[in-house]
């Protein structure tokens, strides 16, 4: 049966509890364990796929459908680990699934109650798969104290009291502030933080104290006093110059060992830590560097983009460059604003939602198209070059998106891209209206692509004739339009099992010109970069003349 490691916040949010929960995952996995990691969201949405970028940031998915938290790509990213749809939950999640079951009868005629329906349910999502790997981690949003996080906490409370003895640790992490004033770090809040905790019968194993100035042993030693843990389980957090230097800073502050030591698992195997001492090396020995432009419609919320900027810096460590993006906001693009793109080695289009900025997008793939800029496009940011091309050079001047049609409510587009009706999942057809609710009725998750032998996104993938990724839209290029489009010079070069649904396109007389449907920068890891974004930056390095 697995460790659970219960990770927790105080003080303030945005810490970075994935980051550490991360880290700590890729630690053990270097001493040979093998880890899954979770997130408990209190948040009454269902599942953050409804919610704003900015409201949210990025919303990863997973191979099996699964819309959650940006922090499952922090885990994937440091442990390799596929995340799977039982590796994220929230309060609405939650408290659907208890009122679901009181619909059906499955309570008996009892009253239903935080206690212990609700507590139940959510020590039943904790104990899934528990009998597949050494250790689970459980990172729970927010911080102690919040209203809504508190039958998550109760539900810990519960789970590690029912489990054998040192079978559960808890993992808190806390804030150190600076009084410039005194020139001092404060470790009142930290202990306010950790009493809230106890209040509810919780009591950390080790504090992870994050601090911009070193922290000197006698306020560890005055945190570990108060606080009741042992001394060397206070870890310090600084800052670092990127979050791929998290698992060796970490290391290095002896987060492993202390997690380890309140196991009780000693000795320990020595941990193996060559891969990311190579992924600190490709990041601070680069040989050169790239400008890359990110023209999306989120660009005030870097977060919105989180695993695009994550991939570009996967794909500068694949080519030893560093790659430096720049975040455009289309709407700055429309009318005659592409000269904004003037000097950057490549362009990149996101995936969106609504007609705000497109025609920004739109320019950018003519810009790239024209002056052979690399592009890649991602989901909405493959539309808009389709829409362009349409155009531009299929004599198709209204082309446009059904997508804009139904927001404005009257017919102004010709739909070269439409909304999907009908797919194929598995061994079976799903089928959607326009008039469906929002919430998880997207082409979400993993598909395959069938790949034009000899074409560039094959050429990309080693010679690959099928490829994987994951899905999150509603809106399809229309396959009606491919002929007139090919003969127009852009290439459908990937499509679906079954030849209905366009996957990738590309112009073969472009150096480099790829749109895909999917979203590749998911499953980009530094170890393993996305080769797409490997070639994108390879291409920018040529459009630099740095190769």
């Amino acid at each position: 049966m697995a460790r659970y490691i219960f990770i927790t916040g105080g003080v303030v949010s945005s810490l970075g509890k994935g980051l550490a929960s991360a880290a700590l995952g890729a630690l053990l996995q270097a001493r040979g364990f093998t880890v899954r990691l979770r997130k408990l969201d209190p948040y009454l949405n269902v599942d953050p796929g409804t919610m704003s970028p900015f409201e949210h940031g990025e919303v990863f998915v997973t191979d099996d459908g699964a819309e959650t938290d940006l922090d499952l790509g922090h885990y994937e990213r440091f442990t390799g680990v596929s995340a799977r749809r039982t590796d994220s939950v929230s309060s609405g999640r939650i408290y659907s699934n208890v009122l679901e079951k009181e619909r059906r009868g499955e309570y008996l005629g009892k009253t239903i109650q935080v206690i212990p329906h609700v507590t139940n349910e959510i020590k039943d999502f904790l104990s899934i798969g528990a009998d597949e790997v050494d250790f689970m981690l459980c990172e729970i949003g927010g911080t102690v104290g919040d209203i809504e996080g508190l039958p998550f906490f109760e539900a810990i409370r519960q789970f590690i009291h029912e489990r054998p003895r040192g079978e559960c640790i808890l993992m808190h992490l806390t804030l150190l502030p600076y009084l410039a004033a005194s020139g001092e770090l404060k470790t009142k809040p930290t202990q306010h933080s950790v009493k809230e905790l106890q209040s509810i019968g919780l009591a950390p194993d080790v504090l992870v104290c994050r601090s911009e100035h070193p922290i000197p042993e006698k306020e560890r030693a005055k945190i570990a006093l108060f606080c009741n843990v042992r001394p060397d389980a206070v870890i310090p957090a600084y800052d670092l110059k990127s979050i791929y230097e998290a698992p060796l800073a970490y290391h290095r502050a002896g987060l492993d060992r202390a997690v380890l030591d309140a196991f009780q698992i000693s000795p320990a195997p020595r941990p193996d830590l060559a891969r990311w001492e190579d992924v600190m090396d490709r990041l601070e020995n680069a040989e050169g560097e790239v400008k890359v432009a990110v023209v999306g419609k989120y660009t005030q919320l870097e977060d919105a983009y989180k695993s695009i900027a994550e991939a570009l810096t996967h794909g500068g460590m694949a080519n030893r460059v560093r790659v430096r993006a720049d975040w455009v906001d289309s709407e700055k693009l429309e009318g005659e604003g592409a000269h904004l793109l003037d000097g950057y080695h490549g362009i990149i289009v996101p995936g969106g939602f609504g007609e705000r900025g497109t025609e920004g997008m739109v320019a950018a793939a003519k810009y790239a198209r024209e002056k052979n800029v690399p592009y890649l496009g991602i989901c909405l940011g493959m539309q808009m070059a389709v829409i362009e091309a349409a155009r531009n050079l299929a004599d198709m001047p209204d082309a446009g998106s059904e997508e804009f049609d139904h927001e404005a409510g009257k017919t102004r587009f010709t739909p070269v891209v439409y909304h999907l009706k009908e797919w194929v999942q598995g061994n079976y057809t799903v089928q959607r209206k326009v008039s469906d609710d929002k919430g998880g009725t997207m082409r979400l998750g993993a598909y395959t692509a069938v790949l034009q032998p000899g074409s560039k996104i094959s050429e990309i993938y080693g010679g690959a004739l099928e490829i994987e990724d994951r899905h999150r839209h509603r809106y399809e290029v229309d396959a009606t339009y491919r002929e007139a489009l090919e003969q127009a010079g852009l290439s459908f070069s990937g499509m679906s099992p079954d030849g209905k649904l366009p996957e990738v396109i590309e112009y073969p007389d472009h150096p480099w010109f790829i749109g895909v449907q999917s979203h590749p920068e998911l499953k980009s890891k530094p170890f393993d970069p996305a080769p797409l974004f490997a070639g994108f930056v390879r291409a920018a390095m040529l459009e630099g003349r740095l190769v």
